[in-house]
């Protein structure tokens, strides 16, 4: 046997494939020829066939998903065609499930690897490339005559005996433009039914200090972003605290993400983390999926929400940690109102991102096994997603759908942040009732069909909230003009509005600010900025408020007009900063 090829097809060019280097680490030694493609499922796949005929395999190795299983049908239907003789070989969570379906539908497979692949993989190629003993190798799948055969199950393998995937010499280049994906444990303690990981029982470690090395050549070869993989990575409190206080003395600016689960995670650890950690080296993601106890406790879910609450207020105190929270659409006993709670419980927490999914009924998981007890009707093919149950309809879920879409764009997108606080807290019942108004408003005017500059998400903001006949559109305008500058890296060529200031006043004040920077709110003074580079660098515009009183106590002031200032740095690694100028009410 010569080369073998390990691929897969990545949602994005950024993401890597952790899975095929494992692969690679494990069988390289006894099959040197082994190489690594990766490719995405935008890419076409006349391209992804072309570029495998052109290595030549005997074997391909495909890590299947459900974003990538549909997309790698048709690449193996087009690879059988042109190479008959190529063995095509399926792993990964979307196959290791069902596998005589999967075998039945798909007849240009020749083996599926189930579960933990590095292992039966190795053992598979062996075998392929002598005695072919097929039936020594436990863990796969595979075709005899007219027969299915399911070997038995692999026992878990020891992970300190998988060689580190990390120190490929070809993957070096790329690490700071990539997303590097590092595991540190497999398996999970709890048993949430919607979920692949609830089925592997316990939870295995690899050894710590080679970890820690790991890390280090990562790092020092030029990462930027690696996130872990495991699925509670604060499960061990001794073990978390120990790996945060490597990474805060060794981060080198590099980004780390985690999933953790916030209800168990420790006061001591929180403290540590909020006196040590630098700003924006560590981001959490958090699922909640759901505040309702009768959900959680249908589907095994063990949650303290009052903890959880404990955790991620604290850590949004630290202004140490960026959070992302997730929510689950569709769960059972979770109606439209239901979700509605759900989804304003964890809105108040005020994360920086909220993803809002909906159910997968994932292969091998016990929701899908209980789908009909509930009334479950999905997808046939992946992603599996719901179209509805015996509480929540479709026509909920599609309105639910539109909640998403804008909170994608206006909220984790952090286009419109202090113009969407001010409008929840003020005008709009609950935030999710501003998403869905405002979703639903986009849905009638057709907007979901065309695409939008930055421009177009303020303007079609501003249409339906007068629309709706919203009051204090003054105040509303002025801080979607201040969220407007913040949106650029640059000095804006354009704005959307019409300016409240002549060309004469702005030229006035422009100059007022080079001869009187001491008059300007904060530090601008200290900048010490020319009168011409006020004029390359500096936005202005008369606001019908105080902005800055605003800003600090939440109070909406209107004895005066303010002007808003916000000077974009010539180093565009900065963010643009804003200031204020006191004026001597509206005549000013």
């Amino acid at each position: 046997m010569n080369t073998i090829v390990l691929s897969t097809l990545n949602a994005k060019y950024i993401h890597t494939s952790l899975a095929l280097r494992y692969l690679k680490s494990f069988s390289e030694k006894d099959f040197p020829d082994m190489q690594i493609a990766e490719y995405t499922i935008k890419d076409p796949a006349m391209n992804i066939v072309s570029d495998l005929y052109r290595r030549r395999p005997d074997v391909i190795g495909f890590s299947c998903y459900i974003w990538n299983i549909e997309e790698t049908i048709v690449v193996i239907g087009m690879l059988k065609k042109i190479m008959p003789e190529t063995v095509i070989v399926l792993g990964g969570p979307e196959v290791s499930y069902d596998t005589e379906y999967w075998m039945k539908r798909l007849p240009d497979v020749d083996y599926i690897v189930m579960g933990e692949g590095e292992e039966t993989f190795h053992h598979l190629l062996t075998e392929l490339s002598g005695d072919r003993a097929l039936y020594s190798v436990f863990g796969v799948v595979y075709r005899k005559e007219d027969r299915i055969i399911l070997n038995p199950p692999r026992p878990k393998l020891d992970l300190n005996a998988i060689p580190t995937p990390h120190r490929f010499a070809e993957d070096v280049p790329s690490l700071a433009n990539r997303v590097v994906y590092f595991e540190t444990s497999r398996g999970c303690p709890f048993s949430c039914q919607f979920c692949l990981s609830s089925i592997e029982v316990g939870v295995r470690y690899f050894d710590i200090e080679r970890t820690k090395s790991d890390l280090l050549y990562l790092i020092a070869s030029g990462a930027k972003l690696i996130k872990f993989v495991d699925r509670t990575f604060n499960i061990k409190r001794e073990y978390a605290l120990e790996m945060f206080d490597f990474l805060i003395r060794n981060h080198q600016g590099c980004v780390f993400q985690f999933e953790i689960t916030a209800d168990i995670m420790r006061p001591e650890v929180l403290d540590y983390l909020a006196e040590h950690a630098p700003p924006g080296i560590f981001r959490f993601e958090i699922g909640v999926q759901s505040t309702n106890d009768l959900t959680n406790n249908l589907v095994k879910r063990r949650q303290n929400f009052s903890k959880l609450t404990r955790t991620v207020t604290k850590v949004k105190e630290s202004g140490k940690i960026d959070q992302h929270l997730d929510l689950i659409a569709g769960l059972p006993e979770e109606d439209y109102n239901s979700f509605r709670k759900t989804f304003n419980d964890v809105f108040e927490l005020g994360p920086e991102e909220l993803q809002l999914g909906f159910l997968k009924m994932l292969r091998g998981t016990g929701m899908r096994l209980d789908a009909e007890k509930y009334g479950y009707i999905y997808m046939d093919h992946a992603p599996y997603e719901i179209l509805g149950n015996n509480i929540l309809p479709f026509s909920d879920l599609v309105r639910i759908k539109r909640v998403e879409d804008v909170l994608e764009k206006y909220w984790n997108a952090h286009r419109t942040d202090h113009t969407v606080s001010y409008l929840i807290e003020r005008e709009f019942t609950s935030a999710f009732d501003f998403f869905q108004e405002f979703g639903d408003y986009w849905e009638e005017r057709g907007w979901q069909k065309i695409g939008h500059q930055l421009e177009d998400l303020f303007t079609r903001l501003y249409a339906f909230l007068e629309h709706r006949g919203t009051k204090d559109m003054s105040i509303v305008l002025g801080l979607m003009k201040l969220d407007y500058f913040l949106n650029h890296k640059y000095k804006p060529r354009k704005i959307w509005w019409d300016f409240s200031l002549s060309r004469g006043e702005q030229n006035d004040f422009l100059r007022r600010l080079a001869e009187r920077p001491e008059a300007v709110s904060g530090r601008f003074a200290e900048l010490g900025i020319a009168e011409k580079d006020i004029h390359k660098h500096v936005m202005i515009e008369r606001l019908p408020f105080l902005l800055d009183r605003y800003l600090e106590t939440g109070d909406i002031d209107v004895s005066a007009d303010q002007l808003l200032i916000v000077y974009f740095p010539p180093d565009l690694s900065v963010k643009p900063q804003t200031y204020t100028l006191a004026l001597e009410g509206a005549g000013a």
